[in-house]
Order: structure tokens, then sequence, then C-alpha cells
């Protein structure tokens, strides 16, 4: 909230102009008043008062009601100015994530799936007036969080997300069938979809063809993201005796045509990650093609301050009166 002082009649300051004009004729009527005296000696008027000296206070003190009569009329305020923010087109967002153990490979640091769960992190940080929701699939999908606007249960959820939750594979079908699940009820003018895979279909009783058409039907839009390096990946390969993974070099494998398919299909856009500045401009890119619209309310509240400087001017013409008809009576 801000608070600051205002003027609902700026224009009266002109009159301000007058006060050098009123103290000009004052000086030339107490010249014109004024009687001169010769004489030979001062002697004799050394105990006159000082009074006549200060008659000018007299209209000083008038000079003074006057300016203060003059910035009362100018109605100073106190403006208090309370803004309101309402998301007038909100956005539901659904993040689905691969979790399969190809997610472990270190192609990203410090692999990708922890990767991932940073830069979407920051994403959902940057939607305050959204909806996000999780969910997570592997050889089988799952909502990890409904759609909700508490981003703290949203990130907490994320940071709990791990391989071996689920069987391992990549029903990349699952994972965007289940996010349409969550989101085909969805009130909101805007629902998208962002899916993260880092291979290919290989799992699941859900064609991802078939997803994508329950999106089109209930008019969710898919971006979808293929992450992993171009070429070879220090990926697990196998199981060392204490159930650790043993890792290798392996082909990184990417359907890209796919997730090219169903992103153009939905509206969507297909990106690929390769390291961790392009994944992070990756999700900065979805933020800015999705923008939620917020309408911003100002309210304003006046508080009217000019009965003071009329109490101001009310003392001292008071003041200038009593003066005048007591101590200065002799002198007016």
């Amino acid at each position: 909230m801000l608070e600051n002082i205002s003027f609902a009649n700026p224009g009266f300051f002109w009159l301000f102009l007058l006060l050098p004009l009123a103290i000009a004729w004052y000086i030339f009527k107490q010249k014109e008043q004024t009687a001169s005296l010769r004489i030979s000696s001062l002697k004799g008027f050394d105990q006159i008062s000082l009074l006549p000296k200060l008659k000018p206070l007299l209209f000083f003190l008038r000079l003074m009601a006057l300016s203060a009569i003059i910035v009362a009329m100018a109605r100073p305020q106190t403006e208090d100015i309370s803004t309101r923010t309402k998301t007038t087109k909100g956005i539901d967002i659904v993040m689905a994530i691969d979790v399969s153990s190809s997610m472990l490979a270190r192609d990203l640091k410090p692999n990708r799936l922890s990767a991932l769960k940073e830069v979407a992190a920051d994403f959902i940080k940057k939607r305050p007036n959204d909806r996000i929701g999780l969910v997570a699939y592997a050889g089988e999908g799952y909502t990890k969080t409904p759609i909700t606007t508490d981003k703290a249960i949203v990130i907490n959820a994320l940071s709990e997300i791990s391989y071996g939750q689920l069987e391992d594979g990549t029903a990349i079908g699952m994972g965007l069938a289940t996010s349409v699940n969550r989101l085909k009820e969805s009130k909101a003018k805007s629902k998208i979809i962002i899916l993260l895979t880092d291979g290919v279909n290989n799992s699941g009783f859900i064609e991802p063809q078939t997803a994508a058409d329950l999106a089109i039907e209930f008019g969710i839009k898919t971006y979808t993201i293929g992450l992993g390096t171009n070429g070879n990946a220090l990926s697990p390969v196998s199981y060392n005796a204490d159930g650790s993974f043993r890792y290798g070099m392996r082909q990184v494998e990417i359907d890209e045509a796919l997730l090219k398919e169903i992103a153009q299909a939905t509206g969507g856009r297909y990106f690929r990650a390769t390291d961790n500045e392009s994944l992070e401009e990756i999700y900065d890119e979805i933020n800015k093609l999705e923008k939620t619209e917020v309408e911003e309310f100002k309210y304003y509240r006046y508080e009217e301050k000019f009965r003071p400087w009329i109490l101001i001017a009310g003392a001292l013409l008071l003041f200038e009166w009593i003066l005048r008809n007591t101590l200065f009576r002799s002198f007016v």
C-alpha cells in the first residue's frame, strides 16, 4: 500500500502570486501614512515604546493566515492506493516426468533426473498464478500431485520423485494418458502438459497416439521434451552385487518423431535438451510461451487534510485581532 500527499485543487496555488503584490501595497501605504518631524535633539525620547516598530507583525499574521487559507483551498489529501490482482486467464499445467532407469544417465549433471528436478522446481516458482500437478511414469504412470495452487506441495512432491518407485520401462502413452486424465475436467481456459522423456516408448497398454487423441479431444496442448545428449551417454547398464547400478557408455535413443507428432497434433512444440543449459532454456521458453493473463485493480481512498490549515488560519487571525485591540490599539 502506498501513501502520499496530493492536492485536489492545485490551481489555487496561483493565489500565492498575490502575496508579493500585497506586500508591495503594504509597504507603499506605510510610507504614505508615515509623518516626519524635524527636531534639534533626540534627548527625552529614550523611553519611547518599541510597539510602533512591531506594528508590521499584524500584517505578517494576516499574510500567514491568507497563505494557510490558500493551502486549504487547494485541498491537501492523503492518497492511499491499494492494489489487487485477479487472474483473468488461468492455466492448468501437468508436468509428466520420466523416472525410468535411463534418467540416471550422467550426460547432464549430476544426472538427468536431478537436473530436471532442479529446473522444474524453478519453473514452478515462476508460475504463481497457475495450478500445477505432477505425473511420474516409467513402465506405468501415476499421479504424484493433482493440480493445485499450493506450489510448496508441488515442489516438495517433485523433490521426492526418484527412480525405483515404478516398474522400469518407458511408457510414454501411459504418462500422457495419466496427465490427460488429470486435466480433462479442468475448467481453466488453457490446459497444458509438459511431457519429458529420454527414451523410446517400450511399455504400457496405452499407445502414445491414442493418448494424444485424448489430449486433442479435451483441448489440452502438449509440449514434449527429449532429454539426452547426441551420441553416447554414461548410463546404467547392469546391477552390482550390492544392488547399485553399474555404468557404461550407451547409445542415446529418443523417439523424436513420436514426440514431434504428439506436440504438433495437440498444438504444442517439441524441444530437445542435450545439457543442463539447454534444459533451462527450454523451460524458460515454455514459461514465455504460456503467459497467464493477470488483471490489476487499483483502489484509491482519500482523506481530506484541509481542516488543520483552516484552524491555523483562524488561530492566526484571532491572534492578530487580539493584538490589534490590546497592545497595538493606540497605533492602528
